[in-house]
């Protein structure tokens, strides 16, 4: 059986990435080949921080499909940096290192190698310059995908908002049909063609209580109708929900996935629900890609605190995938 490679690709040079992937080496021995797509200085001056002993494989990228690969050393595909290798503030100077790993990781995806594909935390703050909301709709248009969705997956329970990064007084006026139902089509989608299962889908009022005092409900006007031509489509799907109620155990025991209108109406609920037990990934795009379901935790930095458990669930699930 030929069992593709994991890209891992490094990204923000002053994040817990790789103090996280050290520990999910440490932690199993993954089936997988894995690649780390990364500066050698970067991952030297790291593993002996973080006191990490493994020997170091560089790759060529143009001749992986030439290569037999296991994970008894650390493959790595050295992506140049030019900045001084030290812990610091997350800032702009990282900006074309996090391009190239990127630029890099699709050049090895379009290949055909591999389409499983892991990027490590950034910030979007420097690294987007406002150009995207985030990483998913950044990776979107490098790719070419004409839809996508966030989805924070967990195996007993995951959520999807609607609108991503947008600021709370923009959200109503992007709350659309047409965006409700790509989005859900490409969750169902994503649950059948991965896991198997048609998913049974719940889905969150943008109001509180589902209710407005204003004459234009979006919650009867646009959602609800939305639900009932998805429902008609053969889409497994109940709502919308209170949301102050929906993630009650009760609620949630027969659910597989809970639709929020926006960021944190979903995600502040499954973090604390499951806190590193999730996992991003990314819907729509023509490869699967996982992120860690954290930032870049630069407060932790160099203190060898952080948790894997996120990184390992991304690596756990495409192996499965």
């Amino acid at each position: 059986m030929n069992i593709k490679p994991i890209l891992i690709a490094h990204e923000e040079t002053n994040s817990v990435i790789l103090e996280i992937f050290f520990k999910s080496l440490k932690y199993k021995r993954f089936k997988n080949p894995l690649i780390l797509i990364c500066s050698q200085k970067i991952l030297k001056f790291q593993m002996k921080k973080l006191k990490f002993k493994m020997d170091i494989k560089i790759l060529n990228s143009s001749l992986l499909h030439k290569i037999k690969l296991n994970n008894k050393t650390i493959n790595i595909i050295d992506i140049n940096y030019d900045g001084s290798v030290r812990l610091q503030k997350i800032s702009n100077k990282s900006n074309k290192y996090i391009a190239d790993c990127f630029e890099t990781s699709l050049k090895i995806l379009e290949s055909g190698i591999t389409n499983k594909f892991i990027n490590g935390p950034i910030s979007k703050n420097s690294f987007l310059n406002k150009k995207f909301l985030g990483i998913t709709e950044y990776l979107a248009k490098k790719s070419k995908a004409n839809k996508n969705a966030m989805l924070i997956y967990n195996k007993k329970l995951s959520v999807s908002p609607i609108t991503t990064h947008l600021h709370l007084k923009s959200v109503v006026k992007n709350i659309t049909k047409k965006k409700i139902i790509d989005k859900i089509n490409l969750i169902d989608s994503f649950y059948k063609k991965y896991l198997g299962i048609k998913p049974k889908i719940a889905v969150l009022g943008l109001n509180p209580h589902c209710e407005s005092i204003d004459k234009f409900n979006e919650d009867k006007r646009i959602i609800e109708p939305t639900i009932r031509y998805l429902s008609n489509k053969k889409i497994n799907i109940k709502g919308p929900y209170s949301a102050d109620t929906a993630f009650l155990e009760k609620n949630r025991k027969n659910i597989n996935v809970i639709i929020g209108m926006y960021h944190d109406q979903v995600l502040t609920p499954i973090k604390t629900l499951y806190e590193y037990d999730a996992i991003n990934i990314t819907l729509g795009l023509p490869f699967v890609r996982i992120s860690p379901d954290h930032g870049p935790n630069q407060k932790m930095l160099g203190q060898n605190k952080s948790n894997p458990l996120s990184l390992i669930r991304a690596i756990e699930f495409l192996e499965k995938n």
